[in-house]
Order: structure tokens, then sequence, then C-alpha cells
């Protein structure tokens, strides 16, 4: 059974359950982290030495680094190209989100764009793949450490404390990151090409933590319209909608 431990204010675990819940899966979660302890617990310690977030658990098996937990999620339930695991309903309307639902059958109904043969979001053919890796290994080394500083300014310092030069050098080193990431996206339909794979999923709740910082940026117009086409999916809901703390 899949257990999940992490708070959703880290952009890690939103990764993972934006991840579950295209893929159709029930992830029981417990809060962890920050305000919520229990990282620093001997029995967490002894699961992830680290003593950060997310942590996945799957019967015996316990996995941590988020992109690594979305590598495998994808890997294990993601790989065949009709994603039999996902097909489900959509909740009434006004429901509040459950993980795992509604799942990529319902991406479907959202964003008829995407055929069913395209959700393969673990590809099998090994270029294709590692395309996808290296979207991922870019999130998680180059767009990560350069939005951060700015996150935690705007959100997680208090007003009088906020140095603006720290924001201006994040934004400065991001913002040439999302251009680069428009130019990518204005000759590709997803980040992997022309179906949307594992290499999405870090991305957009990237952008999601930038969207909500608030201050002005640029005009993205191809990075605007992929992020649109997530934020019509109702597997992003209870993810991509949450604002920042």
């Amino acid at each position: 059974m899949l257990h999940l431990w992490g708070r959703l204010s880290s952009i890690n675990v939103r990764k993972v359950v934006l991840c579950a819940q295209v893929l159709g899966l029930e992830l029981p979660r417990t809060d962890a982290g920050m305000a919520f302890g229990v990282v620093d617990s001997p029995d967490y310690r002894a699961r992830n030495p680290n003593g950060l977030v997310p942590l996945l658990q799957d019967g015996d098996f316990t996995l941590w680094e988020s992109n690594t937990i979305v590598r495998y999620l994808c890997a294990r339930f993601g790989a065949a190209p009709t994603l039999p695991a996902a097909r489900g309903s959509l909740p009434p309307e006004g429901a509040p989100p459950c993980l795992g639902r509604p799942g990529a059958a319902a991406l479907l109904g959202a964003a008829p764009t995407l055929p069913e043969r395209a959700l393969q979001l673990y590809p099998q053919d090994l270029q294709q793949r590692f395309n996808a890796e290296r979207w991922m290994d870019w999130q998680q080394t180059t767009l990560n450490p350069a939005g951060g500083p700015a996150f935690r300014q705007w959100i997680r310092t208090p007003p009088a404390q906020r140095n603006p030069q720290v924001i201006a050098a994040s934004v400065a080193a991001t913002e040439p990151l999302w251009a680069m990431l428009d130019a990518h996206l204005a000759r590709h339909a997803f980040m992997a090409g022309d179906a949307l794979t594992m290499a999405d999923i870090p991305i957009a709740c990237e952008v999601h933590r930038w969207w909500g910082l608030p201050q002005p940026r640029p005009h993205w117009p191809h990075l605007e319209r992929w992020y649109a086409g997530w934020l019509a999916m109702p597997a992003s809901r209870g993810v991509l909608d949450l604002p920042l703390s």
C-alpha cells in the first residue's frame, strides 16, 4: 500500500501529489515537516536519514527525493499507454479534491487534445525517456535554485525582514530560464515532445510557485498556453490551485 509523508506547502510534496492524481492513484498522506514535525523522529529518520519531505512508502519499500518518487510512480503505474489504473469519474461539482482522483481518464475529458495513447508518462523508448529525465534534472538543479530565493523572501520572510536585492537577483536568474522554456514550448506541445510525460509534472509545480509570487512577470505565451492546459485538468485540483505558504 502506498503512503506519502509531507506537507502540501512543499513544492517537492506537491510534485508527488500531482503525479498521483494524474495517474489516478489513491495516495494517503501524513503531514510532515516544518510546523508538523515528524521528520526528526527516530522512526522517520530510519526511513529517510535526510529528515526531509517527501517520503514515499510502497509496502516494505521506502523512497525519498521528489523527482525520483515521480519517476518511480510513473514507471510503476504510468508505463501502459492507456493507464488502466486511472479510469474513474469526476467528483461531484464542488466536491473537495481527493488524492488520486479524478485521474488521467478525467484529465482526458478536460483536455481532448491529449489522446489516450499519449498518456505514457514513463516513456518506453530510451531516448524519449532520457529526454524527459533531462528536463526533470534541469528543474531540480537549475530552475529550482534560481527561483527559490524569491519564493522564500516573498512567502516565508516577514515583510520587515525581506531583502529586495535577494528578490531581484532571483528574478534576474529565473526569468531567462522561463524565456528558454517558452522558446522550447513554442516548438513542442509538452516538455518531452508531443505527449504528456513525467517531465511535465515537476515543472508545472515550479510554474505554480513562481506565478504565485506577488511580483510582475513578462508575457511568455507558449509557457502560459502549456500551463493553462494543466489548470484545465481536473487532476491539478488541490495542487496547482493552492495558495503558497
